[in-house]
């Protein structure tokens, strides 16, 4: 069994979901694996990762309001409120979605689907500098 890992930095520019789909595939591709998984992982409690539709952005938009809608900031009862009004927020956000996807690897490519793309979902306010790890085995 073979195993290859990098590391991937994502700028954020606040709250949104940004695409790392290419990325992730350069990865996959330098690994020369052509037969496995691909392990990627965001290694924050106040972002997530989703296999969203990359085609069209509405759907993205409506996944952001869903969750504006959802865990609203400024909520009255949320006591973990030490970096401002979005700090409890984002790591609900985080906790309702997921920090790991596994992809398979199938002919040295990600076996994803047509319109699916890997994207860093951030759920802070102000922009930051997010790690991910992919690590692919086969």
């Amino acid at each position: 069994m073979a195993a290859h890992a990098d590391r991937i930095e994502v700028r954020s520019r606040g709250k949104g979901t940004y695409e790392i789909t290419d990325e992730v595939a350069a990865i996959v591709a330098a690994s020369g694996i052509e037969t496995g998984t691909v392990t990627v992982f965001v290694r924050h409690t106040s972002a997530s990762l989703v296999i969203m539709e990359n085609a069209d952005p509405s759907a993205r938009t409506d996944l952001h309001a869903f969750f504006d809608h959802l865990v609203p900031e400024d909520t009255p009862y949320f006591v973990h409120t030490h970096e401002g009004a979005d700090d409890m927020p984002s790591h609900i956000r985080m906790a309702l979605t997921r920090t790991s996807e596994v992809i398979p690897v199938v002919g040295g490519r990600m076996a994803l689907g047509t319109w699916q793309g890997i994207f860093l979902f951030e759920h802070r306010r102000a922009g930051q500098v997010r790690q991910v790890v992919v690590s692919v085995v086969g």
